[in-house]
């Protein structure tokens, strides 16, 4: 017998996925438990009919070969007679959204992940499937979501019940139905039981948390336990309730709590019971309540998870006002470096605050001039490094402050804001890989997926950091490339601090030479053996207007990180001995990698530096990723700020962006972008240009032995040509070959016969002085061009060789003039067509074709 049952006590969620378990295998049983919650009891009695259930009292348990298990993947929870089953003869298939443990079943097959309803993987399986579902079996499965969701307000929901809610939308879920049975009403005595819980309660805060532990004995069982903690979590403004209740010899310890920070699954265990972080019970018999109460209050300390705290957020190290500094200049800072407000320092010592709201006040008074002391606020709220996020917003909260400087041995060590504490709180992603360890270790990759020279070379680099007592990092794209397993040979090392000077040690430790630049405080390292090093200092950049080249001063790492293009070129990996491997990521660039995400720092990024749209471009075309659609929308609104760019910046950016794979996309892109708009290139050239680009790039395998790396310009002057303005590309034309290039293809542009030679008698007379280049380009420009015999042509000129020279005819007795010119040209054709292969036999087509006299 093949049958599908669930756990005891069945709520919503149980019988939603037995039901949708049915529709999956349809040849199996369906087997409830005789416990059921108030709620499911009231709904099957209306609606039994509708499912062939039978109750677990009433099967011969001998006969079942196989089970499938839904909400529940311990054998404990099943009832008495499945836990008694010897599974050694049992097929078993479990279904279930609770956190794994040891007491498992072993299972031939499972599906077990930490969603917020198990119905809700079931009903994916059924869209897979295309399955027909009626509107009481959406209502139900609806009830299963909605119920061990919170109506989607739990924090283990996830986008797949929403998803699965539209699904059931769509068949015909009765969202009254829903709120009828999943609501529930207290009875009298649940009410009395919760009055008397919340009264008999001790209470306590921990980081921030409120905790509440209610205790009481009852002479009977009073059902719904679980609805009453619900109820006292609402009521008491904790963050977690765990209800103790002794009825009749039984001890009930039922657990709600609403912080991500609160795990009770490692408290509930120490009792035999379970269920997810935020919602779990167990029972306790023949226990007294006291003993109960006391193992509680020892294991109590296992219900806190570690918190994302101040050291984690912090900006470190802090910039600072002196109390002398004027009203103007500080506003200038906050301006330059986009801070809203400054921690006022004097002999090291934290004196103040000064914001920008009060920078607005004294320039309304024409108080520019004066000094920010007369103005800073000097009643202090500070934390401490180790200040949990929760704490945090408490201060923020409570102290109406938008900044919280962070102290240790009354020294600022670093500086937290709102936004730091928003961005927290509200990110489930951000919040969880900051309760991580901090950085995760690439030292493994680093050993493996770099040159062994490269990777011997970061470590003396190590060794010099310790040695000199600097934080050394590696940086900038090869960190990014590292992950992607993609070759990078530009080796950059950034120093919290004077980088050449770190550069110079390495030179006295290593040997080799450096050259420096001061104004940037960068310099490259030259090792004995040939590798280049470029070692920068961490330092910030500010731009004084839009599209110019940038301010630089010495600032922190995350400043210097900041800084950078996108969040994927915003790592860095620390090469200290102590920590040497891990990954700094402030800016989750980890996980755009993971997700094919183009993403920038910050709203201005295009707007400061224009270029970084080409870089955007170039990288979704070299790594098939995509820009976010905020980055895609802020590059569209800054693309005209490109005009604004010297010829030199744009060709070098042209040069880097169609060297690159895939050049056909990044056309595209463009195209997108609206960046040819500025030439008077109109949109309609799209479709033709990147055929044309597409078709260049296919030709030249055919007419190339060797691999041939096709000019930038060849790309470039594609939408120009095809939209019949190539005179505008005249500024960007810096090399002799550049406009040789664009000069022969203009000249082809006016012998469309060319396109109806088919020999090369004909074609070599005419071609002989064009180069390569702009032959290809001419003959790929029209999609339904014949491209063969000009093509066959080229591989022929490849390979022509020049047999003889008017010397050589002069030797053989012909006397000089223009026609020269002719004969020779005829020779080169009737190499070109296999005629002649050797001086010998140019010689001997020379005499019969040509009369000396």
């Amino acid at each position: 017998m093949k049958i599908i049952i669930s756990h005891t006590n069945t709520d919503f969620d149980a019988l939603a996925s037995m039901i949708a378990a049915h529709k999956l295998h349809p040849d199996a049983t369906l087997v409830i438990t005789t416990k059921q919650t108030s709620l499911v009891k009231q709904f099957l009695t209306i609606y039994r009919d509708t499912f062939e259930m039978k109750l677990d009292d009433d099967i011969d348990w001998s006969l079942v070969s196989e089970m499938i298990v839904v909400d529940v993947a311990t054998l404990n929870r099943l009832g008495n007679h499945a836990k008694h089953l010897n599974l050694d003869d049992v097929k078993v298939t479990i279904y279930d959204h609770h956190p794994k443990s040891d007491n498992n079943i072993i299972a031939d097959h499972e599906q077990i992940e930490e969603i917020g309803a198990t119905v809700t993987m079931l009903i994916e399986k059924i869209i897979e499937q295309n399955i027909q579902i009626s509107s009481l079996e959406a209502t139900l499965f609806g009830l299963g979501i909605y119920t061990d969701t919170g109506s989607f307000t739990y924090p283990n929901t996830t986008e797949r019940e929403f998803a699965a809610a539209t699904h059931l939308i769509r068949n015909g879920m009765n969202l009254s139905l829903i709120q009828k049975f999943s609501v529930h009403k207290l009875t009298e005595e649940q009410e009395n039981l919760l009055n008397t819980l919340y009264f008999e309660s001790n209470a306590y805060e921990r980081e921030g948390l409120k905790f509440v532990i209610s205790y009481c004995e009852h002479p009977k069982f009073i059902k719904g336990l679980a609805v009453v903690a619900e109820k006292l979590l609402d009521v008491s403004g904790a963050n977690l309730v765990l209800c103790v209740v002794k009825m009749k010899n039984t001890v009930f310890i039922v657990g709600r709590a609403n912080s991500e920070r609160i795990n009770l699954i490692p408290l509930l265990s120490k009792f035999g019971g379970g269920g997810h972080r935020e919602a779990g019970s167990a029972s306790v018999k023949k226990a007294e309540l006291s003993d109960v109460l006391n193992d509680i209050n020892k294991y109590k300390e296992l219900l806190l998870t570690p918190s994302v705290i101040a050291r984690d957020i912090m900006a470190s190290p802090v910039k600072s006002l002196t109390p002398e500094t004027t009203m103007v200049d500080a506003g200038e800072k906050m301006y330059r470096y986009g801070h809203s407000g400054y921690p006022v320092v004097r002999d090291g010592k934290l004196v103040g605050i000064i914001t920008r709201r009060d920078l607005d006040k004294a320039n309304h008074h024409g108080l520019g001039h004066a000094p920010i002391k007369a103005y800073m606020s000097t009643e202090l709220i500070t934390a401490k490094p180790e200040t949990t996020i929760e704490e945090l917003q408490s201060i923020v909260i409570n102290h109406n402050v938008g900044r919280i400087p962070i102290m240790d041995n009354d020294k600022i060590i670093g500086i937290v804001t709102r936004t730091d504490i928003i961005e927290v709180m509200h990110s489930k992603q951000l919040s969880e890989a900051l309760k991580k360890p901090k950085l995760d270790n690439l030292k493994e990759l680093m050993s493996t997926r770099l040159p062994e020279s490269t990777y011997q070379l970061l470590k003396d680099i190590s060794k010099s950091s310790g040695e000199s007592h600097v934080n050394v990092y590696l940086i900038g794209g090869i960190v990014r490339d590292l992950f992607l397993d993609y070759p990078n040979d530009d080796v950059d090392i950034t120093v919290e601090g004077d980088g050449i000077s770190f550069a110079k040690q390495l030179v006295e430790d290593y040997g080799g030479t450096i050259v420096s630049h001061e104004s940037f405080g960068t310099a490259t390292w030259t090792h004995p053996n040939g590798e280049q090093i470029d070692v920068t200092s961490a330092r910030l950049e500010y731009y004084a207007r839009p599209a110019s080249l940038p301010d630089v001063e010495r600032a922190s790492l995350k400043m210097d990180l900041n800084r950078r293009d996108f969040t994927i070129n915003s790592m860095a990996v620390r090469l200290n001995p102590r920590s040497f491997g891990k990954l700094v990521d402030p800016f989750h660039g980890q996980q755009d990698l993971r997700s094919n995400t183009i993403r920038i720092l910050h709203n201005l990024s295009f707007i400061e530096d224009p270029t970084r749209i080409f870089r955007a471009v170039r990288f979704e075309s070299r790594f098939n990723f995509k820009m976010d659609s905020q980055t895609l929308t802020l590059a569209h609104n800054s693309i005209g700020r490109i005009k604004d760019l010297s010829e030199d910046r744009m060709i070098g950016q042209m040069k880097a962006l169609f060297n690159d794979r895939a050049p056909s996309k990044a056309m595209l892109r463009l195209f997108d972008l609206h960046f040819w708009r500025q030439f008077d290139i109109q949109d309609e050239c799209r479709e033709s240009s990147t055929i044309h680009v597409k078709q260049l790039e296919g030709i030249y395998d055919r007419v190339f032995e060797e691999e041939y790396t096709i000019n930038w310009i060849n790309y470039f002057a594609i939408p120009f040509y095809q939209s019949e303005v190539l005179d505008k590309i005249e500024p960007y034309l810096m090399s002799r070959g550049d406009r040789k290039f664009i000069q022969d293809v203009k000249a082809l542009m006016n012998q469309s016969e060319l396109l109806e030679m088919e020999t090369a008698w004909e074609l070599h007379p005419k071609l002989k002085n064009y180069s390569n280049e702009a032959i290809l380009f001419f003959v790929t420009a029209r999609p339904d061009t014949n491209a063969e015999p000009i093509v066959d042509y080229l591989v022929r000129r490849q390979k022509l060789v020049n047999y003889l020279t008017g010397e050589d005819m002069i030797n053989e007795g012909y006397k000089p003039g223009k026609y020269f010119r002719n004969i020779l040209l005829a020779l080169e054709v009737a190499v070109l067509n296999g005629e002649v292969d050797s001086r010998e036999s140019a010689i001997e087509w020379l005499l019969k074709n040509h009369s000396k006299s």
